[in-house]
């Protein structure tokens, strides 16, 4: 079971570790401050690292990656999509991370929970995106 349970958690932190990055990748774009822009940036640089680190991971563990499901993934969009269209700013923006942020931890203590028997590098990897989640909410909490 640890196996199994090793590889559910790592590729649920391979899917959210990419879903992180594509959901910072569409505001970019949008963000006007500069401050906010480099926060962002350099939250992606941290999931894109961790990322890395997923995939030799994955090479160990003889696993294979996982993208964010295409239900998830349409919903993030359109949701973004729509609420920049109303009012496009940085606030809106802010929301949209932060609550990509939550949803992202409720998801990850959840499999935290789920795969206990994962082994420890697993856990320490999801820890970690964990810490990367919990930052970008402290540091955005000033642009809401």
């Amino acid at each position: 079971m640890g196996h199994s349970d090793t590889i559910c958690l790592l590729q649920e932190c391979d899917s959210g570790t990419k879903m992180a990055v594509n959901s910072i990748d569409e505001v970019l774009g949008y963000v006007k401050n500069e401050e906010l822009k480099m926060i962002l940036t350099e939250s992606k640089h941290h999931h894109e690292k961790l990322e890395k680190e997923i995939l030799e991971l994955h090479d160990k563990y003889n696993s294979e990656e996982k993208d964010p499901g295409v239900m998830a993934t349409s919903m993030s969009w359109l949701k973004t999509n729509f609420k920049l269209a109303m009012n496009e700013n940085d606030q809106t923006i802010a929301e949209l991370i932060t609550d990509g942020c939550h949803m992202g931890l409720k998801s990850l203590h959840k499999y935290m929970n789920d795969y206990t028997d994962a082994n420890h590098d697993v856990h320490e990897i999801c820890n970690r995106l964990i810490d990367i989640e919990e930052e970008l909410l402290e540091d955005l909490e000033g642009y809401l």
